[in-house]
């Protein structure tokens, strides 16, 4: 296994749950995949963010919420 690949899965996942306050506005905002397109670096980050999200659905909308 790759470890930085590793990393990048779960600095994604853990990216889900964090939101930023953008200064004066008021306004809650996700992270933002910072990987470069188009790379296996990038494409973990997303799944490990996209997991999240699904395990996140699952919990709100019980199982089988994908289909």
């Amino acid at each position: 296994m790759n470890k930085s690949l590793a990393k990048n899965f779960q600095d994604g996942y853990e990216a889900f749950d964090m939101v930023t306050l953008k200064k004066g506005k008021g306004v809650y905002h996700t992270i933002a995949n910072p990987m470069r397109k188009n790379t296996t670096a990038h494409r973990e980050w997303q799944r490990g963010w996209d997991a999240a999200y699904f395990e996140n659905l699952e919990k709100l909308n019980g199982l089988g919420a994908r289909s």
